[in-house]
């Protein structure tokens, strides 16, 4: 039977989640901890953390008075998000796992866990906030703008926000860390995980070369020049600078070397000398597979978007939204606009939604400047 006042809260065993827990205790919640492990492939103390984080949330959940579980989604994650994210690292692209994430299992499988527990809704510490009006969800930018995620909650559903709380969306950091002190968390210090949750910090190419191929191929520079090999081009991203393999050749500019261009055609991974090569900049781009929080943007709405976490907003046009593709124009070009991520909307504080980018327009060639791109298998 389901509560109105009973929530269960998905614990991470960081200070984030620990605190969001406490707070809606304190707000008189019938509160239930959830630790989610959705990795279990090679999962040891070297780069995975799962068994300290539940030992983590368990320590939390016995200070502030809750029952807590532990609930295995790994198959769930290696059929919805893991092979995904393989697809689309063959493909060439670079995914963002942690959209996928949110989207397939904290806010769905774990929500439906969740509902079968009786909880008439979930929390999580997600940096973000949800304003309800007239029967309609928004969702918001958190506070702390350092620390916001509405990028990584941009695919959640009406129905999704509907069931959620965000307990930090109005604190910052500091503050969440300073009430994690007071109370006594044993966690209250303990660092923020950072990178893809199934990597840790091991190697991202060894760890990514146990499941794709190696398709070596020549590594060009804007020029033709050959200057070395690749090992794949799953292996690169845009805009990549470090492990390219080409430090010590040099065109005379004395500046490093970026990952430009993907060509999958034959196979060849396209360099340039400068953060600011025209390869690198993009002021158009299409996106597919679009997920709205509430409806699409119309054509010639202006509003911002991000096509990176860590990335300001950029001032941009909706030049076409439709049948879940989107096109975007830019008033200032954007550096390294990588298929695969995703391109996430805004209009002030509310986060509207986005879709993964599928291809960006260039302002110049491969080989004749001035001449746009359109080559499907160039990214």
């Amino acid at each position: 039977m389901k509560s109105e006042r009973r929530i269960v809260v998905g614990m991470s065993g960081g200070v984030d989640s620990s605190v969001a827990a406490w707070l809606l205790k304190q707000q008189g919640y019938e509160v239930i901890g959830l630790f989610m492990k959705n990795w279990e492939d090679d999962d040891d103390d070297e780069y995975c953390s799962s068994r300290q984080d539940w030992l983590d949330a368990a320590s939390v959940a016995d200070r502030i008075g809750i029952d807590i579980e532990a609930v295995n989604f790994a198959a769930e994650y290696r059929e919805r998000v893991f092979a995904e994210f393989l697809r689309e690292y063959s493909a060439g692209r670079t995914p963002n796992p942690d959209v996928l994430c949110n989207a397939e299992i904290k806010f769905k499988a774990f929500l439906d866990h969740a509902l079968a527990l009786g909880a008439h809704r979930i929390a999580t510490g997600h940096y973000a906030r949800i304003r309800t009006a007239d029967g309609s969800h928004r969702l918001l930018r958190a506070v702390d703008g350092t620390k916001d995620q509405s990028y990584f909650l941009h695919r959640l559903t009406q129905a999704q926000l509907a069931r959620t709380l965000f307990p930090l969306g109005e604190l910052r950091k500091t503050e969440v860390r300073e009430l994690a002190r007071r109370i006594g968390l044993a966690n209250a210090a303990k660092r923020d995980s950072t990178g893809i949750c199934f990597i840790g910090e091991r190697p991202f190419r060894a760890f990514l070369a146990r499941y794709l191929p190696t398709r070596p191929g020549p590594i060009r520079a804007a020029d033709g020049r050959v200057l070395g090999e690749h090992v794949g081009l799953s292996f690169y991203t845009l805009g990549q600078r470090k492990g390219i393999g080409v430090g010590g050749r040099q065109d005379g500019s004395g500046q490093p070397w970026f990952v430009a261009r993907k060509d999958l055609s034959d196979n060849t991974l396209w360099v340039v000398q400068g953060h600011d090569h025209p390869w690198l900049l993009t002021d158009r781009l299409v996106a597919t597979s679009a997920a709205w929080v509430a409806a699409a943007p119309e054509a010639g709405r202006h509003l911002s978007a991000k096509t990176r976490y860590r990335q300001a907003d950029a001032a941009c046009t909706v030049l076409d939204a439709v049948n879940g593709r989107i096109e975007l124009g830019f008033e200032e070009p954007q550096w390294a606009v990588t298929p695969g991520q995703s391109a996430v909307l805004y209009e002030g504080e509310v986060c509207l939604g986005g879709a993964v980018i599928d291809a960006a327009d260039t302002t110049s060639a491969m080989h004749e400047p001035g001449r746009r791109v359109a080559s499907a298998a160039l990214i």
